[in-house]
């Protein structure tokens, strides 16, 4: 049976890390008969975790995807990180998907991963299941973590799968919705699924009028009845079905792979759909013009770039031009085929719904849109978060420092939360990602795939210089030197703009005392100044310099002279109008467990924190705060540190502001000894 796009179900796998989603994901291969032999993640054997680096942690690092078949429903999986510093491949993942399976500990309930992960999921609108795993665990407590689900992620989740047993004695599952199996359940078991049955009828019944109609007329309903409401409510989004399941056991993994084919929507009638700009969606049909938007980026170094693609509508060939319509150019596809983690299977045909990839696109990237020519459409981007942590980077090699830019590129293609800038202020190279951990893998693969190692360090803080007053000054540059001589001088005033506002060059010089050619001079001279600060060798920026008055020689004034004058003028200028050194300041959010609250917000006070608001998520405390960046070097660890690794902060700039005189004194005392040294 062919399969069509009524037939295809995408969905994305979530979880705080360690909660079990490789090893489920290799269970479905399995059972749908996509792969012979199960892999282990301890072996370092799945089909998803096929990097050296992720065999090695035992933890997904990248998004992975793979595919079953089954009963005439293909099913793609795409398998994400657990950790939160890998949050840009769960964004990627989401935003290719159809539905979610989210899957919580069985003993430890909800955790931060879970909430952040379920409000990513929750943007795009996507209906799912959650798969309460590890049921066969020592500790293992449906009820306790059915509940934790409810209080953190929502009332309308509700137990689809009630446990026979639990820990050693796990041995499956009675179905709510059904009533089969409920009989087989013991005491308090058989009572709670018979509650939570009736529960069930009541509430799919409440989703349709005429269901309702009929409940209240015979005081039940069949399955055949119940069904179709159900998935209808699921689809929608109103009722979350939960499961319990042991997927290293294997138990529950049928009752998933039915909920999936049975429950989960297909491209045709998902919620979350891709957006084109003109704020239109398109349609899932084959016979639509071709559109697709690239989701993933993998830079291999034997096959080289490969594209992973979700086709939102139409059909693509292999070997077929499209339009890369973000670039504006027109991009061959070469061999298409479907991934079974790193095993690529060569395919002739994609339509709409499904997911594929191809290689060697010559300059498309993550995010961007593939399209026909003759039918242009752009989708929205897919927003991927600030990054959070910064390293200043060093080459260990000149033949390190010539490889570098081409290497780091490479991995930026493959993580768009992953960047790099060269500070044109600090002349330092700067990678920046979402955690510690998200950065020293990248660095590690720097080394591990293409042998360029680096020194790492924290990157200077770009400070700035300003003024609090208005200074004035006249400066008289004369030099003789046997030939032509240099004469030029410059009156001049200046005084503070308001932040943000840069620099203003302002001519009040009357009865041509200076030329207006010297007066370009002037304001070259006076920028070259600017640059190089006058109080810690940082930019001088928010200042106005009025030239008003100055004198010249027929002979000796030229350009250079100008400038020179122009310069000191301002030097001596600033020192008269107060100086003050200004220093980056960032929009900090903050999503923290409950009972660290009191040391977070003292921590803060300690770091320089400015508390704007707080609001709770999730069972979690969010804290917005602004704090100088230079303070967010040291107080990401420490962060890590007072919450165990459970918080997660985003970071972004915000403004410039003073510092204060103390903090100054240390950060100028450092710049000239810094100065002296390099000199």
């Amino acid at each position: 049976m062919a399969v069509t796009t009524k037939n295809i179900r995408n969905v994305v796998l979530l979880s705080h890390a360690g909660e079990g989603k490789t090893t489920l994901v290799e269970n479905l291969l399995f059972k749908g008969g996509a792969v012979s032999n199960k892999g282990s993640v301890a072996e370092g054997t799945t089909v998803s975790d096929y990097n050296d680096d992720e065999k090695e942690r035992k933890n997904s690092i990248d998004l992975a995807v793979a595919s079953y078949e089954k009963d005439g429903v293909k099913v793609n999986l795409i398998d994400t990180p657990g950790y939160l510093d890998y949050v840009g491949d769960v964004i990627g993942g989401v935003h290719a998907a159809d539905a979610q399976i989210m899957l919580v500990d069985a003993f430890g309930g909800v955790k931060v991963g879970t909430t952040k992960y379920w409000k990513i999921s929750r943007q795009r609108s996507l209906p799912g299941m959650i798969v309460i795993n590890k049921m066969d665990s020592e500790h293992a407590n449906f009820s306790k973590a059915l509940e934790s689900i409810k209080s953190s992620l929502g009332k309308n989740c509700v137990a689809l799968y009630y446990p026979n047993g639990s820990g050693s004695s796990f041995s499956g599952m009675a179905n709510i919705l059904t009533g089969e199996g409920i009989d087989k359940l013991q005491g308090d078991d058989q009572t709670n699924a018979e509650v939570l049955s009736k529960e069930m009828m009541e509430g799919v019944a409440e989703s349709d009028d005429a269901l309702l109609e009929k409940y209240f007329e015979a005081g039940t309903l069949t399955p055949e009845e119940l069904k179709p409401a159900f998935r209808k409510a699921v689809i929608e989004g109103k009722i979350i079905p939960v499961i319990p399941a042991a997927a290293e056991k294997e138990i529950g993994i049928e009752e998933i792979m039915t909920v999936i084919a049975n429950y989960m929507p297909s491209p045709e009638d998902a919620p979350a759909k891709a957006t084109v700009e003109e704020g239109k969606t398109v349609e899932a049909k084959p016979d639509a013009p071709f559109a697709a938007q690239v989701f993933k980026t993998i830079s291999d170094p034997f096959a080289g770039q490969i594209s992973i693609f979700r086709v939102w509508a139409g059909e693509i060939s292999t070997n077929q031009s499209v339009q890369n319509s973000n670039k504006e150019i027109t991009e061959k596809m070469g061999q298409i085929f479907y991934l079974k983690g790193k095993d690529h299977i060569n395919t002739d045909k994609v339509l709409a719904g499904d997911i594929a990839a191809v290689v060697k696109l010559k300059d498309t990237a993550t995010g961007d849109t593939l399209c026909d020519s003759k039918n242009p459409v752009k989708f929205k981007p897919i927003n991927f978060p600030d990054p959070a942590i910064s390293y200043s980077l060093k080459p260990k090699s000149r033949s390190d420092e010539d490889k570098i830019s081409d290497v780091l590129t490479k991995l930026i293609a493959e993580d768009p939360s992953f960047s790099m800038v060269r500070d044109k202020q600090t002349h330092e190279l700067v990678v920046s990602g979402m955690g510690e951990l998200h950065l020293k893998t990248m660095l590690n693969r720097m080394k591990d795939r293409y042998n360029v190692e680096v020194d790492i360090g924290t990157p200077k803080v770009a400070y700035k210089e300003t003024i609090t007053a208005k200074g004035d000054s006249k400066y008289r540059h004369k030099k003789q030197s046997g030939g032509a001589g240099q004469f030029a001088e410059v009156w001049m005033r200046i005084e503070p703009l308001p932040r943000g506002e840069g620099f203003e060059f302002v001519d009040e010089v009357v009865g041509g005392a200076i030329p207006k050619q010297f007066l370009g001079s002037c304001e070259k001279g006076v920028l070259n100044a600017m640059e190089e600060g006058t109080v810690a060798g940082y930019p001088v920026v928010d200042v106005r310099v009025v030239v008003y008055d100055g004198k010249t020689h027929p002979v000796d004034s030229k350009d250079i002279a100008f400038q020179i004058a122009a310069a000191h003028a301002f030097r001596e200028s600033t020192q008269k109008a107060k100086p003050a050194l200004l220093e980056p300041i960032m929009n900090v959010e903050l999503t923290i467990p409950e009972e660290n609250m009191g040391d977070i917000t003292g921590s803060l006070s300690t770091h320089r924190g400015r508390v704007q608001g707080m609001d709770s998520e999730g069972g979690m405390q969010v804290v917005k705060a602004q704090i100088p960046l230079a303070e967010m070097y040291t107080y990401a660890n420490e962060l890590k540190s007072i919450t165990g690794g459970r918080a997660t902060y985003t970071m972004t700039f915000s403004h410039y502001d003073p510092v204060p005189s103390n903090v100054a004194q240390k950060v100028i005392t450092q710049s000239k000894s810094g100065k002296e040294e390099s000199e």
